[in-house]
């Protein structure tokens, strides 16, 4: 296979799976350890990868992937933290669903649910819930981030002020290992933090990629949620840290 056709499918695996390794890559297109080697330097310096002992990373920094990027990361551990958090939620009732694609996995379980209130930032979910005539749908204003069709900023977190949710869903873009959640926008952490004040039951849904990337911007601790959601155990310290928070852990492996 010649380089200009591997290195793209070198970023689908790392998106997939996080990580990539020089030896599982040489195994995999039956080439030189030395050409990976080379493949993951040029990616590294256009900016794609991040490279680590034994392979690269995805990259970390003040940005966020590409909505699309994400929204193909990781889909079938998406598809079922969504159904494992849908679940959680009884029907009648209140609830508030972030940006972010894992929460759209939710809203997209949520739709047989009966008798509910859903108040959210992200367009997205809007117009995925819109399809259940017994889902009760409030957009919270806010500026409109045309990456990802968020709301976010003062508008929205004082459209929240005025509720009491009896579920918040939240996502975030990293989530380091001593518990606290992370993200790239402040404009977004403003409406995470006021979340957590202003809900009865606090779920966050996050597939096991977050836990190897980082973000700049704190929107709070694994002790000031409820439940967690994700596809893979957390690191054995972070385990513990949960148990002494009361925060229950869900392991939802994807199907397959």
């Amino acid at each position: 296979m010649s380089q200009s056709f591997r290195q793209p499918d070198i970023l689908e695996i790392a998106r997939a799976e996080g990580k990539v390794t020089v030896e599982g890559l040489a195994e995999r297109f039956n080439v030189t350890v030395q050409t990976i080697r080379r493949d993951l330097t040029e990616l590294a310096n256009a900016g794609k990868l991040e490279r680590v002992h034994g392979g690269a990373i995805l990259p970390s920094g003040v940005t966020n992937i590409l909505y699309e990027e994400r929204r193909r990361l990781n889909e079938p551990a998406k598809t079922a933290i969504g159904r494992a958090c849908a679940a959680a939620i009884p029907e009648a009732s209140s609830l508030f669903l972030d940006i972010g694609t894992t929460t759209e996995a939710v809203a997209q379980a949520l739709l047989d649910h009966r008798d509910l209130m859903v108040v959210t930032n992200n367009m997205n979910v809007a117009q995925i819930l819109s399809a259940n005539a017994d889902c009760e749908i409030v957009l919270a204003g806010g500026a409109l981030r045309r990456s990802d069709s968020g709301l976010v900023g003062h508008l929205t977190a004082r459209t929240i002020e005025d509720f009491k949710f009896d579920h918040a869903i939240l996502g975030c873009s990293a989530l380091d290992e001593d518990g606290d959640m992370l993200d790239f926008d402040i404009q977004e952490v403003l409406v995470g933090q006021t979340l957590l004040r202003r809900s009865r039951e606090v779920m966050l849904v996050a597939d096991a990629s977050k836990f190897k990337r980082n973000a700049p911007a704190r929107i709070g601790s694994l002790r000031d949620v409820d439940h967690v959601f994700t596809d893979a155990p957390l690191p054995a310290s972070l385990t513990a840290s949960c148990a002494a928070w009361a925060t229950h852990i869900h392991l939802c492996p994807p199907e397959g």
